[in-house]
C-alpha cells in the first residue's frame, strides 16, 4: 500500500493561486454577461450551442451534457433564451422529431460581443493565469519524475 503525501505549502499556495485566477475570470465572465442582458448560464449555452465541435447535434440532451447541469434545467433556459429571441428550436435534419437549438441572429450578435470581451481579458489577464496553471503543474511533473 502506497503512502499518502501530503503536498507542500508550495503545492498549496500553487493551486490556491490558480483556483484564485480561475475565479477572477469566472467573476468577469459573469459580470460581463449581466451588463449584456444575460444570466452566466444563458451565455454559457449561447457559447456551447455555437462552440459544438463539427458533427455534434445541438440538442438539449447535448447542451446540458455540456453544461453540467440537468435536462429539466437546460430546457429552462432555452425557454428563457427562446423567449428573448436568442435562440430557436428546429427540428432536425435528417430525424424531424429530433429538436435542435439554434441561435438567432440576436443571439450570435450578443455571443459576439461577449466573445470579444472574453478574449480581451484573456489577453490582459491570461498571462497571470497560465503562470498560476504552469506552477501547478510543474509540482505534478516532478512529483511524477521523483
Amino acid at each position: 500500500m502506497s503512502a499518502i503525501h501530503d503536498l507542500s505549502c508550495g503545492e498549496y499556495r500553487d493551486l490556491a493561486e490558480f483556483r484564485r485566477q480561475i475565479r477572477k475570470f469566472i467573476h468577469f465572465s459573469e459580470a460581463i454577461a449581466k451588463t449584456h442582458g444575460l444570466e452566466p448560464q444563458q451565455h454559457q449555452l449561447l457559447l456551447a450551442v455555437h462552440g459544438l465541435p463539427e458533427g455534434v447535434k445541438p440538442t438539449i440532451g447535448e447542451i446540458a451534457s455540456r453544461l453540467f447541469i440537468q435536462h429539466h434545467s437546460a430546457v429552462e433556459l432555452v425557454n428563457r433564451l427562446e423567449a428573448t429571441g436568442a435562440i430557436a428550436r428546429k427540428a432536425g435534419p435528417e430525424d424531424k422529431r429530433e429538436v435542435w437549438i439554434a441561435l438567432t441572429a440576436a443571439g450570435r450578435a450578443i455571443l459576439h460581443k461577449l466573445a470579444l470581451a472574453h478574449r480581451n481579458e484573456l489577453e490582459r489577464s491570461g498571462p497571470e493565469l497560465a503562470k498560476a496553471l504552469n506552477a501547478t503543474l510543474r509540482h505534478a511533473r516532478l512529483r511524477m519524475a521523483s
